[in-house]
């Protein structure tokens, strides 16, 4: 049995686990983790940044482009809570990733006696934003909570997990057993009576719909299976993007939907919270009923339907594929292509961001990555932009973190070194995290990020003077040089005013092959609302 540090039982648990990267900013409580770490630089890397909200998001990022776990490393109290953002993200779109934090010394916790960094209960803190927390109380326990972590965080309905470790802990030295991956908790069956009545109801449905969101990122193949035996159009909002390319002819944007939805008798919603259909698009039609498939048992009480299944999104679509009858609906298929073309029509008054969408689609390869953000264009990119891939389209969720995209895209390209990465944000968002462009030189993560300028929080703004009476307060902002900003931290950088300036910088940026900052000036005044096409009962 080799006998270990606590740093250490930790670094060769990742490694066994094959975390061959960990984001971290070191601190006094973490010092024993860092020097394990240097004393395996040659298998794991360190990517440090220049704040801790930076660490967690490059995690974030990381584990969205992949579907793997990814880790990140901060000292405890304010450096944990500077992180939370991040790991209520993850919690809020299932990835899977793993906060190492530190603690006071073993015999300090709990007494309250003003340690530093000491908070009055960080575990329990940290439990009510992940599905998995616990301490680990000696060197001997790492491997075994490591694992665990690691287990909880990859089965069932994915998710974020913590660990902490007292500061004694890690430089203390034991005998410490190994741990080999623990095997994922084993996915529920789908009921085959369950399966047996929905493929019924589907055989019944005249114009069924079907939902999909981040619970069905890999059940493409067999959610295209069953949407073409059946001739149903398959729906997507932000986490859902690339589960059936947007050129297939069945696939719909939510405003496309929405032309449907008056007529739809069935919706079947795989791995989404059916938030926009049930909540944001007013009455729901006549006689509609509702069936779910979700991995997630607690999701069948927080949303009342008609038939729920707990199932795996793509077992429960292969089984119902096998069941349900096929149909060729002429009619319906000629209603979902028209829809299609008047929504597409109806949207190209959304300008300048639709020509500015355009431009970075031509720019980016086929599996090229997008990363957007709490920005005009970030909003119009939900249903204005088509994705030909899962994890080709990165996000906040329903969590609409400002300042999450670029930071979050550092860690998408840290993930995926060889595609291109686009990440866009506003001017507002950006200097949340801008700070760490010096992280992506440092790194050499060949980022492309197109900042949108138009010196404000511009949707706060436009809404402040839309409801009350044109005031506005707090939604102005005074702007550095973004170029001269780029160039300070050795950054490339252009400025464009316009879809046809964008594209070009886009090119060349892609070309360069290093970490560039295209700035484009726009004017929030000339920007339309995007959110009717959304929630069009509320605009």
């Amino acid at each position: 049995m080799p006998r270990m540090t606590g740093g250490d039982a930790i670094v060769d648990s990742l490694l066994r686990h094959g975390i061959d990267t960990v984001f971290g900013l070191p601190g006094v409580q973490m010092y024993g983790l860092f020097d394990a770490l240097a004393r395996n630089a040659n298998r794991i890397r360190v990517i440090n940044a220049r704040h801790e909200q930076t660490t967690a998001y490059m995690a974030l990022g990381y584990a969205c482009a992949t579907g793997r776990p990814a880790v990140y490393a901060v000292v405890p109290g304010p450096g944990v809570l500077n992180t939370t953002a991040a790991l209520s993200t993850a919690w809020s779109v299932n990835a899977p990733v793993l906060c190492l934090t530190g603690q006071v010394p073993s015999a300090e916790i709990g007494r309250l006696r003003g340690q530093l960094h000491e908070l009055p209960d960080q575990l329990a803190t940290l439990r009510t934003l992940v599905r998995h927390a616990e301490r680990i109380e000696h060197p001997t326990e790492a491997p075994r909570k490591v694992a665990r972590a690691l287990q909880e965080m990859m089965s069932g309905r994915r998710g974020p997990a913590a660990l902490e470790i007292p500061l004694d802990q890690l430089p203390a030295e034991a005998e410490v057993a190994p741990c080999d991956p623990l095997p994922r908790h084993p996915d529920p069956v789908p009921d085959p009576a369950r399966i047996a009545r929905l493929a019924e109801m589907i055989d019944a449905a005249r114009s069924p719909m079907i939902w999909v969101g981040g619970g069905a990122m890999d059940a493409g193949a067999e959610i295209r299976a069953l949407a073409e035996k059946i001739g149903a159009p398959v729906v997507r909002f932000r986490g859902g993007r690339g589960v059936l390319d947007d050129r297939h002819p069945l696939s719909l944007t939510v405003p496309e939907a929405y032309r449907l939805w008056a007529g739809t008798d069935l919706l079947i919603g795989f791995g989404t919270r059916l938030d926009v259909p049930t909540a944001r698009w007013g009455r729901m039609p006549e006689g509609v009923r509702i069936a779910r498939i979700d991995i997630d048992p607690a999701e069948m009480r927080r949303l009342a339907v008609d038939l729920g299944i707990v199932a795996d999104a793509a077992a429960a679509a292969r089984a119902l594929a096998d069941r349900v009858a096929r149909r060729d609906d002429p009619d319906r298929a000629a209603a979902i292509a028209r829809a299609k073309a008047e929504t597409a029509a109806e949207i190209r008054a959304l300008e300048p961001q639709m020509s500015f969408l355009a431009a970075i689609r031509d720019a980016l390869p086929e599996d090229g990555i997008f990363c957007d953000e709490m920005t005009q264009v970030g909003y119009v990119s939900a249903f204005g932009m088509p994705f030909h891939a899962p994890r080709t389209a990165i996000g906040s969720g329903f969590s609409g973190n400002l300042g999450a995209g670029f930071p979050t895209a550092l860690g998408v390209k840290v993930a995926h070194p060889d595609r291109a990465v686009v990440a866009v944000t506003g001017d507002g968002g950006f200097l949340f995290g801008g700070s760490d462009l010096a992280t992506a030189v440092r790194f050499g993560i060949n980022l492309v990020t197109v900042l949108f300028n138009n010196r404000s929080y511009g949707n706060v703004l436009r809404d402040q003077r839309r409801l009350y009476d044109g005031r506005h307060c707090g939604a102005e902002l005074t702007n550095p040089d973004f170029q001269a900003y780029a160039r300070a931290f050795g950054v490339r950088s252009w400025r464009v005013t316009d879809a046809d300036g964008l594209r070009g910088a886009l090119r060349e940026a892609l070309a360069a092959n290093a970490p560039c900052l295209i700035e484009v000036v726009t004017d929030i005044t000339r920007e339309p609302s995007p959110f009717r096409f959304i929630a069009p009962h509320r605009a």
